[in-house]
């Protein structure tokens, strides 16, 4: 079953939900998969480092594995068409050559632009500790995941962001190295079983200030 794709940004901004109950039926190929993971990349991110990694959970054997991790997201992750998590790679300087190299075979950026940048890129990141870059890829991540709920939206499906689960065992739990791959969320996907709830949001007047 195919989602009904929308494509006015009103609608997708104002009728995302945070959904917790999904049609078990509705699943995702994983072409579209790809193609809502593609959308969300186009997202910004500091120095186009792109240290955002998915895990798209949908096989029993995965879910299986993510349930225990999850225990107060159980409906997420039984009902849902996949849960993805987004981790973050603690060794994501190690594309900027690749990244900015492709850059500059498409022709977005001239050559020399690439010879400037490289060194400067490398020589702040090296400098930083592990915080402040784990912070950096965090700020991207979060980024890239609001793309991704929104591409899902544009696509006619649900989401909710968790960040409610055992993040100090979930890289492990999928055979990843949990030095190098930070985790910052989960992101339920699928059809909603119901509407869910509108959200009373702060006015801006009381969060703003103009100077």
């Amino acid at each position: 079953m195919n989602a009904t794709k929308i494509n006015d940004f009103n609608e997708i901004i104002t009728g995302r939900r945070s959904i917790r109950h999904y049609d078990p039926s509705v699943k995702i190929t994983r072409e579209e998969m790809t193609e809502i993971l593609t959308e969300a990349t186009l997202a910004p991110s500091s120095v186009n480092l792109q240290p955002w990694r998915f895990v798209v959970i949908d096989s029993e054997g995965g879910k299986a594995t993510l349930a225990p991790l999850a225990k107060f997201n159980q409906s997420q992750v039984e009902t849902s068409a996949a849960v993805i998590a987004v981790f973050v790679d603690m060794n994501s300087l190690d594309f900027a050559d690749e990244i900015y190299d492709t850059a500059v075979q498409k022709g977005y950026m001239p050559a020399e632009v690439r010879d400037q940048q490289l060194p400067a890129i490398k020589g702040l990141l090296e400098g930083m500790s592990t915080e402040q870059f784990r912070e950096m890829n965090i700020i991207d991540a979060g980024l890239v995941s609001m793309q991704l709920m929104l591409a899902a939206k544009a696509h006619g499906y649900d989401t909710n962001p968790i960040g409610g689960y055992e993040k100090a065992q979930i890289a492990e739990a999928y055979g990843m190295d949990k030095e190098r791959y930070y985790p910052v969320m989960l992101i339920s996907i699928g059809k909603a079983a119901n509407e869910g709830y509108k959200s009373v949001r702060l006015p801006v007047e009381s969060i703003t200030d103009w100077k």
